[in-house]
């Protein structure tokens, strides 16, 4: 993968969407560190939507909707109910 810093990326940015279009990915630095990543629009990961609503339904069972040590979301309901 190829880098470049933030004033090249700026400078030559057509060249750069050119490389992009034919495959390759580019990642652009700032000040050596990786800041943002160029891809082609088809390799940019697509999840399905079902996995991602089964991911979240098992992180909710796995972590459950507690706040705290015992504090969950029906107990800050039932305490503003007069």
């Amino acid at each position: 993968m190829k880098s470049v810093g933030t004033y090249e990326a700026k400078t030559h940015l057509p060249r750069l969407l050119s490389q992009v279009e034919k495959g390759e990915s580019i990642t652009i630095t700032k000040r050596g560190k990786p800041i943002a990543k160029l891809v082609p629009a088809d390799a940019a990961e697509k999840k399905d939507v079902k996995q991602v609503i089964e991911e979240m339904l098992n992180y909710r069972d796995q972590h459950g909707p507690v706040l705290g040590d015992d504090l969950t979301i029906r107990k800050m309901i039932e305490e503003g109910r007069p």
